[in-house]
């Protein structure tokens, strides 16, 4: 687990505050009614998972013809994304659950985004790849077999700028999995951590841990 420097994520100390009403509110909750939220969260993710994908095939990618600006904006777009998502969590009333959200919004959306770029580029030159033509199912199945390291070999990139752009998402697929995810983890703990005390601060501190793992 990525521990945050200083035992604090930048931006969270001015919402301490916050997460004393949120705990609150959550001790207020029946656990039916905790059941239902959490279940309402992880459709929630569902529905922004199969909303990005719907855009995905439904945007209209032919049009697309600066990759480099395209890729840019998109990767800005994605550090925004995260960054809102971070904040997000930490105010959260189940921190946890809205990890999960934020994981299934981020990582389709830098899967999607390379998924388009690699389109872009085969209807742009259909010569940047072995096969041709790609369809929009064909690029996300490239993107995915990128991500997950398992490269079958079927569609390759072939000229130098494909080849670049390859080389760009595989790193950042080490910094998805290695950086991102782990801060939407420590963050989602952190929130946690800093929400059972402030709600029951004459309470043991080992009964409070027990209350706050039946708020999650």
């Amino acid at each position: 687990m990525l521990a945050a420097p200083g035992g604090s994520w930048p931006g969270l100390d001015g919402l301490a505050g916050g997460n004393v009403s949120v705990q609150a509110d959550r001790n207020l909750l029946t656990p039916a009614r905790r059941r239902q939220e959490i279940a309402l969260g992880l459709l929630r993710a569902l529905a922004m998972t199969v909303a990005l994908v719907a855009l995905y095939y439904l945007l209209p990618l032919d049009h697309i013809k600066n990759v480099p600006v395209t890729l840019s904006a998109g990767l800005l777009i994605l550090l925004a994304v995260a960054l809102v998502q971070l904040r997000a969590i930490s105010k959260a009333r189940y921190p946890a659950v809205r990890a999960v959200e934020a994981l299934t919004a981020t990582v389709p959306l830098f899967l999607l985004l390379f998924a388009s770029i690699y389109f872009t580029m085969a209807n742009t030159n259909p010569a940047n790849f072995n096969t041709h033509p790609l369809t929009r199912t064909d690029t996300l199945y490239f993107t995915v077999t990128i991500f997950s390291t398992v490269g079958f070999g079927d569609i390759t990139a072939v000229s130098q700028s494909a080849r670049l752009v390859v080389t760009a998402q595989m790193l950042l697929d080490l910094l998805t999995l290695g950086l991102v995810v782990r801060a939407f983890v420590g963050t989602a703990r952190l929130a946690r951590q800093r929400a059972a005390p402030a709600s029951a601060p004459n309470m043991p501190s080992g009964q409070a841990r027990r209350q706050n793992d039946d708020t999650q």
